[in-house]
This record gives structure tokens, sequence and C-alpha cells, in this order.
């Protein structure tokens, strides 16, 4: 007794200390903030049980060395957590392992109090222990009466029918069944949006014959609910597979513990168990299913992926053919009366659904014995703006579950309907979201927050994220050669909920204009003021850019799609007093040659600029005048002689970049009396032949990419007095053949990228004076060079990355 009163008081102690440091880290930084949150989320929810002497002495009921040993993780978390404000945002690898370490506290924590948090209801209430069981045991006949409906049914442990047709799916079902059967990991997920057929290429797996040999009656399918908890789900296995009806489990362990005992006695036979429709917030399930017996398979089906669980099969939608013969099979019957359709409205129908099994099924169906008027009408909805969704209601709901089960996460959400700003079928750079979300949602703007919730979201196939380059040695987390996509309905979903209210009340506005055909409420509602925070104008290359005025008070983030070789900028946007971030990206053939730049003059709370694939003038040169611009992005764009005589830059801008600037030869000198630019970035320049002499007053400089500028020579001397600056990367710069003498005065200097730079013969002996120097990420030519500084520079890790010749060549003639 007095050895679990000191463990009572240890673990009390442990858990406040651990509370007070999340919270003070939570409002010293910006850092992990989400991640801090969830914590405090999870502490807060644990508090009541500490408080409560009878409920903390079950938690203590376990053995000694197991409560020991948490108290211990409590200490460390601690330490953990007061880490979070000291981790550099350059580090990626030290952010990725920072969060894991907090993503682990975290699940310690649940997973220590587990069974006692699963005790509260779901409206927060505490209930004693016995009406918790009472309640739970009620709960579970009311289950035992629903499943012994007819196999078939969701709850049953028996596998469902199949569908009376199915189209498409051997490919996916043979190239399932070879990773199932070869793959050595345990687990494997199906994933894929809602409506792509995940639940019908588990119950075709099930039943093929190649399958049933090997695994025989030992096929346990159990549909998993967003809010099964782990004893409920095995007692529905243990009720309907096992025959045991008089089952009943007190906790969640012992469940688990029976379910382990019953698959282990089966000796050699082979077991598959299937979980269809696996959400989330049961992912921890899945890994509490998990037993180390052998010839023991778990098949998930999910619109969510767990990599960290074992392998993932994506399932891919219908090619053409395969999705015209569902639709056909949907929509017309063997009646000889049978209308006739035209072979063009089929195919534009196809079209239409996206190749998704689900829209292709319900279209079908809701067209059936419809004429060709009907047809014609339902496209014509379609084209005019109402998307697939305005008549489909089942289709909506089913892949509207993916969106709403973000309801813990709100901003995701919003980030998710943010994508339909983006016009169809183009890539989406994450660095534009990186200078969008901060603006809309308080992130940070080292773009941390945002690539967390591009994972999220990719997480739960809403989007694919891509990264273009797969550098295991990437340090510095930078993102611009990362990129979205998202399948077309996908958007369109999220252009219909973004479009439920009223055109004057939505948080979010898109327009879309083809042939000089404008909406129609821009020419009704005239100067009505509209409340979007976000407008997005998508132009195609017919339109003559005639504009028609729009009261937009509250934008403050504007994005414009031009796809025409001229474009002038739309004269509301004087107007457009909140405006905190411009995106200007064409998606035209060659650039589009913006005119009326100067009308940006006149936004003085604009802090970021993105202009993507267009052509600049002199004109520019009135940005300069913003004073409240922090960042500056030309990305692809032709400079031709925008910056000549480009005598001074906005005063406080903070970041500027260019990328892909194929005619830059030289950047403007006024850059260097930016004495608050802490990023300098200059990629894929390849016409770049020098860098300003006075390079070296920018004082507070922190970062500084030249990369893939393959005519640069030399960095300037000045470099030496960048006293502030942490990050140098001169990666595949082929031309440089020497390191300014005096580098070794750049004392700040933590991280220097240096692969590719194959004219460099030799270090400048300075080298040794970089005194805090902890990573150099070089190719193996290169690493040779450091070699000869090993004794003078022991606490350096030389990074050596495989030199991608092809790449490289591709970067310089792209």
């Amino acid at each position: 007794m007095v050895v679990q009163s000191a463990q009572l008081m240890a673990l009390k102690t442990a858990s406040i200390d651990l509370h007070q440091a999340v919270a003070s880290e939570t409002n010293k930084t910006p850092k992990f903030r989400t991640l801090l949150k969830r914590l405090d989320e999870t502490l807060t929810n644990i508090q009541p049980i500490l408080q409560e002497s009878s409920r903390l002495s079950k938690v203590l009921d376990r053995p000694e060395n197991e409560t020991d040993t948490f108290i211990l993780h409590l200490k460390d978390g601690k330490m953990v957590v007061s880490e979070c404000s000291t981790i550099q945002f350059w580090y990626v690898h030290k952010k990725s392992a920072h969060a894991n370490k907090l993503i682990h506290l975290d699940h310690e924590l649940l997973r220590f109090f587990r069974d006692e948090l699963q005790d509260d209801t779901s409206t927060g209430i505490r209930r004693t222990q016995t009406d918790v069981h009472a309640l739970g045991r009620k709960m579970d006949r009311v289950l035992s009466t629903i499943t012994k409906q007819p196999s078939g049914l969701s709850s049953s442990g028996s596998v469902p029918q199949l569908p009376d047709i199915i189209i498409g799916f051997d490919i996916h079902l043979k190239e399932l069944k070879r990773v199932l059967l070869k793959d050595a990991n345990q687990v494997v997920t199906v994933s894929a949006p809602g409506g792509c057929g995940k639940t019908t290429l588990a119950k075709m797996l099930c039943h093929d014959n190649e399958i049933k040999g090997i695994f025989g009656d030992n096929i346990v399918y159990v549909t998993v609910s967003r809010t099964t908890s782990l004893k409920t789900l095995v007692q529905k296995i243990f009720t309907h597979h096992f025959r045991e009806n008089d089952c009943e489990f007190e906790t969640d362990e012992e469940a688990k513990n029976q379910l382990k005992n019953v698959l282990s006695q089966m000796g050699s036979e082979k077991i598959l168990l299937v979980l269809d429709d696996v959400w989330c917030e049961s992912q921890s399930i899945i890994q509490d299913l998990k037993f180390p017996i052998p010839g023991y398979k778990i098949l998930v089906t999910s619109r969510f992926l767990f990599p960290s669980l074992g392998s993932t099969y994506e399932l891919g939608l219908l090619n053409d053919e395969d999705a015209r013969t569902l639709l056909n099979h949907s929509a017309f019957t063997c009646d000889a009366n049978q209308i006739n359709v035209p072979d063009d409205l089929i195919i534009k129908m196809v079209k239409s659904c996206k190749g998704f099994p689900l829209a292709l099924t319900v279209v079908g169906a809701s067209l059936r014995g419809q004429d060709e008027l009907t047809w014609r009408t339902t496209l014509n909805k379609w084209s005019e703006g109402q998307t697939i969704f305005h008549s489909n209601s089942q289709l909506l709901f089913s892949l509207q579950a993916s969106v709403d089960a973000l309801e813990s996460l709100p901003i995701a959400r919003e980030c998710f309907l943010d994508l339909g700003s983006f016009p169809e079928d183009e890539k989406i750079a994450a660095s534009a979201l990186v200078d969008i979300w901060p603006e809309l949602y308080s992130l940070d703007r080292e773009g941390m927050y945002t690539i967390e919730y591009l994972l999220e979201l990719s997480s739960r196939n809403l989007l694919n994220l891509n990264v273009s380059r797969n550098d295991a040695s990437e340090i510095e987390g930078y993102c611009n050669e990362h990129y979205v996509t998202q399948h077309d309905l996908l958007r369109e979903l999220a252009i219909h909920l973004s479009s439920q209210e009223p055109t004057p009340q939505r948080k979010r506005l898109f327009i879309e204009i083809h042939a000089n055909i404008k909406p129609t409420w821009w020419i009704e509602y005239n100067q009505q003021p509209i409340s979007a925070r976000l407008l997005s104008v998508t132009t195609d290359e017919t339109f003559s850019c005639n504009w028609n005025d729009l009261n937009a008070p509250k934008v403050e983030v504007l994005i414009l799609n031009p796809r025409g070789k001229n474009y002038t900028l739309p004269h509301f946007i004087k107007t457009l007093n909140k405006l905190k971030a411009l995106n200007i990206t064409s998606y035209g053939i060659y650039p589009s040659e913006l005119h009326e730049l100067a009308f940006i003059s006149f936004l003085s709370n604009l802090k970021s600029i993105r202009l993507e694939h267009v052509s600049l003038s002199p004109s520019i040169q009135s940005i300069c005048e913003l004073k409240n611009l922090q960042k500056l992005s030309f990305i692809i764009c032709k400079i031709g002689n925008a910056f000549v005589d480009f005598s001074s830059m906005p005063p406080n801008l903070k970041e500027l970049e260019f990328d892909g600037c194929y005619d830059l030869k030289q950047v403007p000198a006024s850059i260097c009396n930016l004495v608050y630019l802490r990023k300098l970035t200059i990629t894929n320049c390849h016409e770049l032949e020098a860098l300003p002499k006075g390079l070296g007053s920018l004082s507070n400089l922190e970062i500084l990419r030249v990369h893939s500028c393959t005519r640069l020579v030399k960095l300037p001397e000045s470099i030496r007095d960048l006293c502030n600056l942490v990050f140098l990367d001169i990666s595949d710069c082929l031309s440089i053949n020497s390191l300014p003498d005096q580098i070794g005065e750049l004392k700040g200097l933590r991280v220097l990228k240096m692969s590719g730079c194959h004219g460099l013969e030799e270090l400048p002996a300075s080298v040794t004076d970089l005194s805090l120097l902890e990573d150099v990420i070089c190719d193996e030519e290169t690493s040779y060079l450091w070699h000869y500084y090993e004794s003078d520079l022991s606490d350096v890790k030389i990074n050596v990355v495989e030199d991608d010749r092809l790449a490289n060549f591709k970067k310089i003639v792209g």
C-alpha cells in the first residue's frame, strides 16, 4: 500500500509537470503547436482520473515496474516537450524525429489510461464504473440482436455476398492477391477515396477460389464502424465466427488476449481477418489485432493510409472502357423498347463520372429509361456550374463522409475546401499553399504546419502529395519541389461544399470564366458586397480581360489563374484593402504577359506575392511601394527587361525567391538594401552569371540557396559578412570552381549543401574556422575535399548523397 501511495504521488507530480511544460511551450513557440495541443487535450482528459483516488488506484492495478516505467516516460516526455522551442526549422530530420517523440508520448498516455478514458460517455459526463459496464452490456445485447440477421450484413463475421455485376476489377484482384500472399507484412491496406470499390474488391478476394483454398473457413470479415471499440469488434468475431454467444469482455485488453489465445490454438491453419471501412480513429485497433501467429494475415479497407502498419494497395479508378461498360449496365436494360442515346452523350457522361464506380452506378441508375433530352439536360447543368453532386445525393453522401471525418481538425477541412481555388487537372505547388494558409488560418510562415495538413489530407485520400526530389538527406525543409494533385471529383466536392450558402455569404468564392461569359450573379449583384475571404478567378485563353466591378471588402487571399497570352489585372483589385496574399499563376502554353501591374501598388496590406509562369515588364517596379510586403516569389517567370534600372525593393521584405527564371542573368543590386531579408532563394536559373557584390550587406540573412545555377562561377567575397547565415546551398552549381577565401568568417553557418559542384577542386583553409558547422551535404567526389580537414572538423557530419547526373541534365535543358 505504501509503494502504491508513493507511485500515486509520483504519477500525479509527473503528469502535472508535463502538463505545465506543454502549456508553457504552446505559448512560447509556434513549432509543433498542433501536436502540443493534442497532448494538452489528452492530459486535460486525464486530469479527472488523477483527482479521483478510486479510479487512479485502478489504473495502478498493474505490475509495479510497468507503472515506474511509465512515470519515467512522463519525465522524459517533459524534457522532450521543453525542447520544442529549441529545434531549428531548417533541420527537417530533427523536426521529424522530435514530432515522432511527441506522437509517441501522446500514444503512451492514451495507452496507460485507455480503460479509464474509454469509460467516459460521448457527452463528456462521468459515469460510475458500474453504470458504464451495465451500459456496455446493454449495447452488446443490442448489437447481438442486430447481428442475428441473415448472412451478408455488415455486422456479420461471414463474408458478404458479391454484387450482381463487377466490372474492371480483375487486374486489381490479381495484384491484391499477389501483395497479400507474397508480401512479408502481416497487414495489407486497400486504400482509396469513397466510392472507388474498396469493399467490392475485399469481397472478391474472400470469394476467390485460390484464397478460399488457402484460408478455408478461416476468413473472418468484419465491418469496422467509426465508433467501434476493440472489445466490441472482438465480440462480433466471437459471436459470428466462433459461435460463442455468451462471451463478454470487461476491457479491451481482455478481449485482445482472448482472441489471441483462440487464434493461437488453431495451429498450422492459416487465418485471414478482413477489417472493412476502417477510419483513422481505429488505427490503434489494427495494431492491437496484430499477433505473432504464423499464417495470420489482416486485410484492411480504408479511405485513409496507414503506412506504419504494413503494405498499402492503392486502388485506382476505372479506365474509360470499363467505365462505359459499367455505365451502360446501370443505365440500360435489355428491353427491346430501350431508348437509344447517342454515343457522344454516353462518352461525355462517362468522363463526367471520372472513373468512380459509385458515380457511374448512381448516375446510370438515375438516367435509366430517360430520353436523350434528359441526358443532355443533366450534362448541361453540370457544364453551367452545377456539379454531379446536385443530382446524386448518394454519391455526395459517400464522398462527403471523408470530409466530415475532419470535424476534429477544422483547419484541415478548410484547407481541403480551399483546393477548389485551382484549375482542374493542374498541379498545385505546396509552396503556393505555404503563402496562402498562414494568412487565412494563422499558421506558421515556415511551412511546417502547411505540410502537416497536406500530409493529413493525403493520408485520408483527399489529395495526392508528390515530392519530386527523393533526397533522404534533405535537411532544410524546402518544399518548392513538392506539389499536390487532386482527383477531379474531389475537387468538385470541395467546390460543391464551398457553395452551399448564397453567393454573397460564402467564405470562399470560385469564379470560372469561359469565352468571356461571366456568372449571372456577378452581373445581378453588381455593387452588392461579398463576404468571401478567399477569391479565385480562373479564365481561359479567349478571355478579353473585360472586367466587371466587384465589391469584395473582406478578401484576404486572391488567386488569379489565367491561360491567355496577355492578361490585364482586374481593376477591382485596387479596392481589396484587406488583401494579404496575391497568387497569379498562368496555366497557358506560353507565359501570360501581365498588364496593369501598377494596380498592385494600391494594396497596402499585402504580405506575399507569388507570380508563376508569367512575363514581367518594368511596371513590376510599382511593388516597391508596398511597405508591408514580406515575401516575393518569381517562379518560372520571363524576366525580360523588368529589372533594368530596378533601383529599389519593398523595404521590409523577408523572403525573396527566383526559381526557374530561365532568362535571369543578374539579380537586381538593390536587393543588397534589404536589411530585414532572412531568406534568399535563387534556383534553376541557368543564365545567372553573378550575384551582387554587395550581398554581404544582408546582415539578417539566415538562408541562402543558390541551387542549380549552372553558369554561376563564384560567390561574392562579401559573403563573409553574413554573420547570421546558418544555411548555404550551392548544390548543382556546376561552374563554381572555388569558395571565397574567407568563408570561415561565417561563424553562424550550420549547414552547407554542395553536391554537384564538379568544378570545385579545393576548399579554402578557412573552412576550419566554421566552428558551428554541423552538416555538409555533398556527393562522393566533393566529400574527398573535406577529408584533408577531418581532424579540425571532427564534429561535422559529412552526408554523401548520390549524384543524379541525369536529373541535373534535365534541369539544365528543361
